[in-house]
């Protein structure tokens, strides 16, 4: 159950991301003073707990729909197994997460 509601959650957090790009698509089209200041606030500390947070939500999502998609062809069902692959989902995008940001802090990219 825990997993269905984060499947949801994560849903919504990733409109907010689009959002969020879309805020990124309009301070570009602004000029470089509204682009500046956007890309500030992105790069500060809760801009970057920000996307770490979204990052976590887009492996999230992925891996449970990966989840569901062996359900709907009726595999998965067995309470342990939904329980294990929830638990796996749950492991894969905070890992996942933490191994995208150390590369990309690794090559500089933040």
């Amino acid at each position: 159950m825990a997993a269905s509601i984060l499947h949801r959650a994560t849903g919504v957090v990733l409109y907010l991301g689009a959002v969020l790009f879309a805020g990124w698509a309009l301070a570009l089209a602004l000029g470089p003073d509204a682009f500046g200041a956007y890309m500030r606030a992105l790069g500060s500390l809760p801009g970057r707990i920000v996307f770490f947070g979204l990052t976590v939500s887009v492996l999230f999502h992925l891996a449970n729909g990966i989840r569901h998609l062996f359900w709907d062809v009726g595999k998965g069902f067995e309470l342990r197994t939904a329980d294990a692959t929830a638990i796996i989902a749950l492991v894969f995008s905070v890992a996942g997460a933490m191994a995208l940001w150390l590369a990309a802090a690794a090559v500089g990219a933040i």
